[in-house]
């Protein structure tokens, strides 16, 4: 099958990098020392200047748009909220990858892989990303812009307000971790953060302004609990885990307050999903290993709606599944990630962790899928499903949490919590254990280097979360190269913040990252 311009690549294989390493001073001496605009018009133009869009909703003029006079309408338009833009392409850029010999890489793995800023267009881009993640806050601005006016049940009317704050609050939040420095209390307020787009756009050709990530973080953080507030999942019928519900948008509080080192607040939101059983949201890989098939009903089962871990699931138009070219089918890297732990047991996350392209592995997360334009048609768009949101996060965001705050006991009942379905034999965590394996007898940050360097990689893999934690503890990475020599990433290094999108400089206005 072929797929349109969209999505023209037909990538392959990706391999593993070895750069991580382990236990840094540096990572060590971090812990130790912490303790606006509708971008719908902007997108129209980009697309058909970049020659990016196929979509017919690019070719209408500004005001042939749908009549929003009745909340259905209003809802029914939120499924375009949810950008398309899949971020696994961080995965390139992080420390669980390596140059590999034989496999298939195009132009923009190679520059991602290397630090470069990626001057691809297409899916799996750093602007692909933008655009459709501003595509999709200007779906969440139009509903909000007519919500408190349009007739009907006014708790259906909160229903649907709520999910537009929401949608926009996550899109926003995951431009200013990507396009932006990580949040410091010290510096936010005056490092550049991205446009918070409040509004929908009236005029064809604007030019906007970057927030602070100080005033980014405010304005997520003002939509969250607004939409926290106002939330209720019970009109979504069959499809309630593709919208945000409660849990799902405390799964997001969750990881927000997190990344803010609000570590209280992270504590309180995932405690009102985790409840007194926290093990409700943690998967039994053991019995999913079981049930299993073969890979594709793993994979079926992996991101199932009825899966009580997966609190948010979201459609993303992406080769990633069959872009493997920097993870090498051998078992040096598996055993690296997989065998790094201090139990004399097998880790079930091995197993089937990965699957066989043509030129590498990846990880068995993600379903190869395509629509067709039409019954008849062999052209289409291949897309995957993700699970942006999970119950092992919140139980790790908390555990995190409860460590930095000295509550190590807490912490730990988290992290058994976990490694009780991760084994293929029972295991027991203690303190003396923890600090043996990363070597310090500071047994707090013996347990946060454990959870973010050990089982998080594990858990996370190539979903694109680990890029979040090697930014926001300032971890180094290095990569090798195909003749052998090394590139490393510094602890504060310019380039683990992605570059704004060059249309975006040149027609939005915008100022570049430094490089």
């Amino acid at each position: 099958m072929k797929c349109d311009m969209r999505n023209k690549k037909t990538i392959s294989p990706q391999p593993i990098v070895y750069g991580r390493k382990l236990m840094t001073h540096s990572l060590k001496r971090k812990i130790s020392n912490l303790w606006t605009i509708d971008y719908r018009l902007w997108t129209m133009m980009l697309g058909i200047l970049l020659l990016s869009s196929c979509d017919n909703y690019l070719e209408e003029t500004p005001d042939n748009r749908v009549d929003l006079n009745t909340l259905d309408k209003a809802a029914q338009l939120l499924t375009n909220a949810y950008s398309e833009g899949g971020y696994n392409f961080v995965e390139w850029m992080g420390d669980m990858v390596t140059f590999t010999r034989g496999t298939v890489k195009e132009d923009q793995h190679i520059q991602a892989y290397e630090w470069r800023d990626v001057d691809e267009l297409f899916q799996d881009s750093p602007t692909y990303f933008w655009n459709q993640t501003y595509e999709a806050i200007a779906h969440a601005n139009e509903v909000l812009a007519v919500v408190d006016q349009l007739p009907g049940d006014e708790d259906r009317r909160q229903a649907v307000k709520a999910e537009a704050l929401l949608a926009r609050a996550y899109g926003h939040f995951m431009l200013v971790n990507l396009f932006a420095k990580h949040y410091d209390e010290a510096t936010a307020s005056s490092d550049p953060g991205i446009p918070y787009v409040l509004r929908p756009e009236t005029n064809f050709i604007a030019e906007y302004e970057r927030a602070s990530v100080q005033q980014v973080y405010d304005l997520v953080e003002e939509d969250l609990l607004a939409g926290l507030e106002l939330v209720d999942g019970s009109f979504y019928a069959n499809s309630g885990k593709y919208h945000f519900t409660r849990n799902s948008a405390l799964a997001f509080a969750s990881r927000f307050y997190l990344f803010k080192r609000d570590f209280q607040n992270c504590i309180e939101y995932s405690s009102q999903i985790l409840g007194s059983s926290p093990e409700v949201f943690v998967r039994d890989l053991n019995a999913l290993l079981e049930e299993r098939i073969n890979t594709e009903d793993y994979i079926r089962l992996y991101t199932s709606p009825s899966e009580p871990s997966n609190l948010l699931l979201m459609r993303k138009v992406t080769n990633f599944p069959i872009t493997v070219g920097f993870w090498p089918d051998d078992n040096i890297f598996r055993g690296r990630l997989f065998e790094n732990s201090p139990f004399d047991a097998t880790d079930l996350r091995a197993d089937p962790a990965f699957v066989r392209g043509d030129n590498g592995i990846t990880a068995t997360r993600f379903e190869f899928l395509f629509e067709r334009s039409s019954l008849t048609s062999n052209v289409g768009f291949n897309y995957t499903v993700i699970t942006p949101f999970k119950g092992e996060e919140v139980l790790l965001n908390r555990a995190e949490s409860y460590a930095f705050l000295g509550q190590i006991d807490e912490a730990l009942a988290d992290l058994q919590t976990l490694l009780d379905k991760r084994y293929d034999t029972p295991v027991e965590a203690d303190f003396e254990t923890i600090e043996n394996f990363i070597g310090t007898n500071d047994t707090r940050v013996a347990m946060i280097l454990y959870i973010v360097e050990v089982e998080r990689p594990k858990e996370f893999i190539h979903e694109g979360l680990r890029w979040f934690d090697i930014k926001r503890y300032g971890i180094p990475v290095t990569h090798v190269l195909q003749d052998g020599s090394e590139i490393t990433l510094a602890e504060e290094d310019n380039r683990k913040i992605l570059q704004i999108p060059q249309a975006a400089q040149d027609i939005g206005g915008l100022s570049a990252n430094p490089r």
